[in-house]
């Protein structure tokens, strides 16, 4: 199974931070290098588990019915469902997960191979009696690193957390490499008589369009906003059943829908003649992307002279919305983000592949509850030179998590890798400094911008 990694928003205080999601591929399923080049990926998919209001809505395991076509991907889950694993292999599979992808500088206690490997050696001494035993041996194991961010997941809280739904029509979609190099989009969560369900997507059915519009080879995020619409609207959706099975078209009728978390409004300055577009995006969920484009559209109509970005209190949710909405004002070519971590394939590079939407100058609001995702936004846009930011330094959530799935059905959240801004700057736990405390005045704002591209040039 491919994971899905997700890096989640900062907690409510910096004595409690939060996790991120991802998979541990069964043997012969994916390697552990694809793994990890996934939990890194900036496609990452991050939830908003910490504040209790998760993006979409967490889906029941759905029972497979019979299967025109058995799945590759399907029967391998299977198989390794059937073996047996020992209490001590399971302890061993975390402990080999933690050796493998484990940021060292995570954690508050010293992490080292050979550290790690007399844990090992500790706990796997006598024989492990219960499943139950074993569970708790993994936990205090995990807890030894240090960080707050790497934990275990018991079977119920791994499957609430591998199937939710983000779509709007009751699945969820995971990016699972095919024979070619690239990668196909499988069903791999769906809803008990959810929508697409109703309709007839199974388990294992592979998303060939949407509305006409072809999605092989598109990220599994921008499938899944693809679906999104207003509640009782239909989307057409064609799938293939299995590998082998028949290819269908169905329309589903839209019955959960993101709510919008963009505000906005047009502002009078004082002085002159001049408008200020002031919006507001409370957090990175499957729609915050495309509400603000429309939100800059119907400004920039309205005669917004600037804007003012508010990202005050928005403590994440997805990674890639957040990677998304920050490609709206760059140039093409400009860093978002970099990530990194112990394996070269957790080390990206993540661009803006075409330009800026407006030009304008925007002045960014933050504050000590920015984090993770927000937190993203905020230092593209100040280190190349496109935002002023103004309030408080943020949080300093910059830590990139996977959740990789055990053998018996539970999992663990291990931090693998870290995001570090365009300038090189560690977010986790330092956060960013703004450039003012209090709201400069426009002309002022656009000079500092000017000077700041110069210096990028010189």
């Amino acid at each position: 199974m491919r994971p899905l990694s997700y890096a989640p928003p900062a907690p409510q205080s910096r004595a409690s931070p939060g996790p991120g999601l991802g998979h541990r591929s069964p043997p012969c399923a994916l390697s552990f290098p694809d793994a990890l080049r996934a939990a890194a990926a900036a496609a990452a998919v991050s939830l908003s588990l910490l504040t209790g209001d998760a993006v979409g809505a967490v889906a029941a395991a759905a029972a497979q019915p019979a299967e025109v076509c058995r799945d590759g991907v399907a029967a391998v889950v299977e198989e390794v469902r059937a073996e047996a694993v020992t209490n001590e292999q399971l302890v061993e599979e975390a402990w080999e997960v933690v050796n493998e992808s484990f940021l060292p500088d995570a954690g508050s206690r010293p992490w080292s191979p050979e550290m790690w490997m007399q844990r090992k050696q500790d706990v796997l001494q006598g024989t492990i009696k219960s499943r139950a035993r074993a569970h708790d041996i993994i936990q205090k194991m995990l807890a030894s690193l240090g960080d707050p961010y790497t934990r275990f997941l018991s079977p119920s809280e791994f499957s609430k957390m591998s199937k939710y739904d983000m779509t709007g029509i009751g699945l969820n979609l995971r990016e699972i490499p095919d024979d070619n190099g690239s990668f196909k989009l499988m069903v791999l969560g769906l809803l008990l008589d959810g929508p697409a369900y109703s309709a007839g997507v199974r388990q294992g059915d592979e998303l060939l369009s949407v509305n006409g519009i072809d999605v092989r080879g598109k990220s599994a995020f921008d499938a899944s906003s693809m679906l999104q619409g207003p509640k009782e609207t239909f989307v057409t959706i064609k799938v293939k059943h299995g590998d082998c099975g028949p290819v269908e078209s169905m329309k589903v009728q839209r019955q959960m829908v993101a709510r919008s978390p963009v505000f906005y409004r047009l502002e009078k300055r004082e002085n002159d003649d001049s408008s200020v577009g002031y919006i507001h995006i409370k957090e990175f969920n499957a729609v915050a992307k495309k509400d603000l484009v429309s939100a800059l559209k119907r400004l920039q109509n309205s005669g917004a002279s600037y804007f003012v970005l508010d990202l005050r209190d928005n403590l994440g949710g997805l990674v890639q919305a957040g990677i998304e909405t920050a490609k709206l004002f760059l140039n093409k070519g400009d860093t978002v983000i970099y990530t990194a971590g112990r394996d070269r394939q957790v080390q990206n590079t993540i661009v803006a592949e075409s330009g800026p939407m407006i030009a304008t100058p925007l002045m960014l609001l933050v504050n000590n509850r920015t984090a993770s995702a927000s937190e993203i936004v905020a230092s593209a846009l100040h280190d190349n030179c496109k935002a002023v930011l103004v309030g408080e330094r943020t949080f300093g959530k910059g830590l990139i998590q996977s959740v990789f799935e055990l053998h018996d059905g539970s999992g663990i959240v291990v931090t693998v890798g870290k995001y570090v801004t365009p300038n090189h700057k560690d977010i986790n736990g330092n956060g960013i400094e703004p450039d003012y405390s209090r709201l400069p005045d426009f002309n002022e704002a656009r000079d500092y911008l000017s000077r700041c591209q110069i210096k990028e040039l010189s």
